[in-house]
């Protein structure tokens, strides 16, 4: 029986001629797993089976979404035919000869096109389109794999991540008794530590793996600023976002990320312009967080001790969100260095003492906090600095929201 295969791989075969089945009353059972070409389970189609090569089709069954059919038979020796969902009903896809079917027993009978009896009978043309199917199905199968194990890896960089930013509440839990500032310092970098060591470890395998990936790059530039690398993480977030750049659908959160980052290795390495320049192109591409990325600018310039710079980015924060109450602290705590002292008398005891003199913005940032967060972590400290300039409280305001 000759056949011939379309661009589906179905083949076809002689006119046959389909009738009726006449479904006996004592029944065998038979099943099976129906394999295309190219070595994947087939989702559709029909298995019949037939006492005279296709001619007649006694019974048949579908094949389901997993590539299994099964079904009831009449005892006897069969072919097994498949057909696609287009395979015309004079034609065939493909037949297994002298399958028999017994009462009371379950034949399993699997069709396998992938076999070489079948491949053998397939033209040139035919053999050429299968070999081509099979090298993009397994580059698929190669791609989707190392996917799978990226993204396996990005879920635990995320909590790693997590982990290093609790690493001082986790520190605490795991020293016994009552640890000294030290000693919870101490264990708290070696939480971190590790925890970046492993998110570095992990990027520089999957960037190698995958280089195209600019979230690879983004999570690897984390880690290094984790870790104090900064020389390292100033290259890996001005690759992801070259990639990002590159790329016919960039990713806000990716490109607002890598460019925060980034802003923060310049501010690191004291290159302030470069800094704001880097801070500010993330907020501008990823506005959904630009409060978060400015006011993030402004904590590291204080932890630099670059109060103009801190003051500049605090600043910018409130622009993005005047309704937070940190922003007005750090604005405070960056102008409180252009403070000045007066001599003042007690009229009582004729005491001398000094009295602390605010800049007129930095008594307007801590009076804002104190509005915006009257309970908030910072709130004693600007209520003792205020009590030292002989400033009241503006109990004006009408209590917000609580923001820290």
């Amino acid at each position: 029986m000759k056949r011939s295969i379309s661009l589906w791989l179905g083949l076809a075969a002689l006119a046959l001629t389909p009738a009726l089945a006449q479904v006996p009353a004592a029944m065998g059972k038979i099943h099976g797993h129906v394999t295309n070409p190219t070595g994947i389970s087939t989702s559709n189609g029909a298995i019949s089976l037939s006492t005279d090569n296709g001619h007649t089709n006694k019974f048949t069954f579908p094949v389901d979404a997993n590539g299994d059919y099964k079904g009831e038979a009449a005892p006897g020796t069969y072919s097994v035919i498949y057909r696609a969902p287009d395979t015309p009903a004079d034609k065939m896809v493909d037949e297994i000869e002298n399958v028999k079917v017994v009462i009371g027993q379950d034949t399993q009978q699997d069709v396998d096109m992938s076999r070489k009896e079948f491949i053998d009978k397939l033209t040139p043309e035919q053999k050429k389109q299968l070999d081509e199917i099979k090298k993009k199905n397994a580059a698929a199968l190669s791609a989707n794999a190392v996917i799978k194990g990226l993204n396996a890896d990005l879920r635990v960089v995320m909590q790693d991540i997590k982990d290093a930013d609790n690493s001082r509440f986790t520190a605490a839990q795991q020293l016994t008794g009552t640890p000294t500032k030290a000693e919870l310092e101490a264990k708290s970098d070696e939480i971190r530590t590790a925890k970046y060591t492993e998110v570095e470890t992990l990027m520089l395998k999957d960037t190698a793996a995958k280089p195209d990936a600019s979230v690879l790059w983004a999570q690897l530039c984390k880690g290094q600023i984790g870790l104090k690398k900064f020389d390292d993480a100033e290259t890996s977030c001005k690759k992801a976002l070259d990639l990002e750049a590159e790329s016919k659908k960039p990713n806000p959160q990716t490109q607002g990320a890598a460019g925060s980052d980034l802003g923060e290795v310049y501010a690191r390495n004291g290159k302030v312009p470069e800094a704001n320049a880097a801070y500010d192109a993330a907020a501008k591409v990823n506005p959904a967080q630009a409060y978060l990325y400015l006011k993030n600018e402004a904590v590291i310039f204080s932890q630099m001790g670059n109060a103009d710079a801190q003051v500049a980015a605090a600043d910018e924060a409130i622009k993005a969100d005047p309704t937070q109450a940190l922003p007005y602290y750090l604005k405070g705590q960056g102008l409180i260095g252009k403070a000045t002292f007066k001599d003042v008398v007690d009229p009582k005891t004729h005491a001398k003492s000094q009295l602390i003199v605010l800049p007129d913005e930095c008594l307007a940032a801590y009076q804002k906090y104190l509005e915006l967060a009257p309970t908030g972590t910072y709130s004693s400290d600007v209520k003792g600095i205020l009590a030292q300039a002989n400033e009241k409280l503006d109990t004006s305001f009408k209590a917000a929201k609580t923001k820290k």
